[in-house]
């Protein structure tokens, strides 16, 4: 084991209120692409003058709703998608009474899937859709399987996404959920996620307690902060963290 392996099951054993904040690096071993990297959503190239930062943007989708919603199937939404080792390490330190949430800005939902309970989801899920008219829910395999614009069976209203797009602000209570659970941990654990999008970055700025965990492929703009920064891939911590903890448990 690692000395970094060492220090981490060591901040687990220390933890009894962890808060795991996590971003689109959780979702790349379940198959879903990240956003920034080289192959990452961002890089797509579409087929008309539009970034695809435009085409997830609340005017795009008001404006160029079918263009959108083409973009959206595409590229956002992964029915085939499993858990992967991160999510299900997450649930067992949930379960040993060790992690009290889950902070994602991740939209699918794969830390419920897993079994998660306490999940706050900064930026939506796509697991849920509203008609804007008469607000009747649809899932995802709705949408997925509607031709072109899907449209509410009830009234025919245009069904939106629960998620939130650019130039959206993200959802009140929501955030105050997150910023309560992030405030009163004893650990935080940073992990997938480079710390460029805000406001969900600026969470961080509300933890107060003693272990500070980064988990990142690549450096981020906390690391200098943190008391454990590890550059690899977070679906093998976690779970060889976890795992380590669980047998030290079976151990006693």
């Amino acid at each position: 084991m690692t000395e970094s392996m060492k220090k981490l099951v060591s901040i687990l054993r220390d933890s009894s209120r962890i808060v795991f904040f996590g971003g689109a690096g959780i979702s790349t071993a379940s198959g879903i692409p990240d956003f920034r990297s080289a192959n990452g959503i961002f890089s797509r190239k579409l087929n008309r003058n539009v970034t695809p930062e435009q085409a997830v943007s609340h005017s795009f989708f008001v404006y160029n709703t079918e263009e959108f919603y083409d973009f959206y199937k595409k590229y956002l939404v992964y029915p085939e998608a499993k858990p992967n080792d991160c999510h299900t390490a997450l649930v067992r330190l949930e379960r040993m009474g060790r992690l009290s949430a889950v902070v994602t800005q991740n939209i699918d939902g794969l830390h419920q899937a897993a079994g998660s309970k306490t999940v706050y989801e900064l930026h939506g899920s796509v697991h849920r859709n509203y008609c804007q008219r008469c607000h009747a829910f649809y899932d995802a395999a709705y949408v997925l399987g509607a031709e072109g614009i899907p449209r509410c069976e009830k009234c025919g209203g245009l069904i939106k996404p629960d998620v939130v797009l650019y130039e959206e602000g993200l959802s009140d209570e929501v955030v105050s959920g997150a910023i309560g659970a992030i405030s009163e941990a004893d650990t935080l654990i940073v992990g997938g996620t480079s710390l460029v999008v805000y406001p969900a970055a600026g969470l961080l700025r509300y933890f107060h307690g003693k272990h500070l965990v980064l988990i990142n492929k690549s450096e981020t703009q906390a690391d200098r902060q943190a008391e454990l920064v590890i550059h690899e891939d977070i679906s093998r911590i976690m779970k060889e963290a976890v795992d380590a903890l669980e047998e030290e448990g079976n151990e006693k």
